[in-house]
């Protein structure tokens, strides 16, 4: 959408999904990424999830990783004409460690296993898991790539009251309640982040009525999306001083 309106993109960075999201974008593999996520289907999804028996996951990810492959190959971050950079984290520092050099797809591996779910991820003798639990949103990333220009952040985790409005009325089931507590403090620490970095651009998806599981909605996503950044366009527009079309 972005590059639609020719507005440049100086880099990018992303954590969690949004890594598969910036190093595709990066890797001008965008479209292709899109089509997956629309032909996406309940059966489907399940089919990416591969169980295993291996002690700390549910899940092998091995599946994952071989529809990465297909889409990235070999490439390292040092092939891609847009700088970029992914966020994971440190299982036993708890450090923030940001991903720029290096194979892609164990960097977007380790950026997006999510504990208990998918095995962490093995890297330059770090144990790595996924960054959403040190920075869900990564303004101090993306603005360490570029840091002469602004910063535009996307925020899919903000919409909390979306959630809840879209959700029965108390009491709710267990499994409910501990959904809403886990998206309340994923929010609340969106904006911590946004107001300790200050990102001079934020753009906060409306799709918290949407199962952060619902992978086979996903034109109901980039729908959204598409909605919420054509509304920000003025914006970026005059933080840019570009004229508006």
């Amino acid at each position: 959408m972005l590059e639609e309106a020719g507005i440049p993109i100086a880099a990018v960075a992303g954590t969690s999904i949004g890594a598969v999201a910036a190093v595709a974008l990066a890797a001008g593999k965008i479209d292709a990424l899109e089509q997956i996520a629309r032909d996406m289907t309940r059966t489907g999804m399940l089919a990416h999830f591969d169980l295993t028996w291996a002690r700390g996951a549910l899940l092998g990810g091995r599946r994952i990783a071989r529809m990465l492959a297909e889409q990235l190959g070999a490439q390292r971050f040092e092939d891609l004409d847009l700088p970029a950079a992914v966020v994971a984290a440190d299982l036993e520092t708890g450090e923030e460690v940001r991903l720029s050099h290096g194979p892609l797809v164990s960097a977007v591996q380790a950026s997006t296993a999510i504990p208990g779910l998918f095995p962490a991820v093995v890297r330059d003798g770090r144990v790595l898991i996924d960054g959403g639990n040190v920075a869900n949103l990564p303004v101090s990333a993306a603005r360490a790539l570029a840091p002469d220009r602004p910063v535009l952040a996307i925020d899919l985790m903000g919409d909390y009251h979306g959630h809840i409005g879209a959700q029965p009325a108390h009491p709710r089931s267990v499994p409910a309640t501990i959904r809403a507590s886990y998206l309340m403090l994923v929010a609340r620490q969106s904006e911590m982040t946004i107001a300790l970095e200050k990102p001079e651009l934020l753009i906060t998806m409306p799709i918290g009525h949407i199962s952060t599981g619902a992978f086979h909605r996903a034109a109901d996503y980039i729908a959204l999306g598409r909605e919420a950044t054509l509304a920000a366009l003025p914006q970026i527009c005059a933080r840019l001083e570009m004229p508006k079309n």
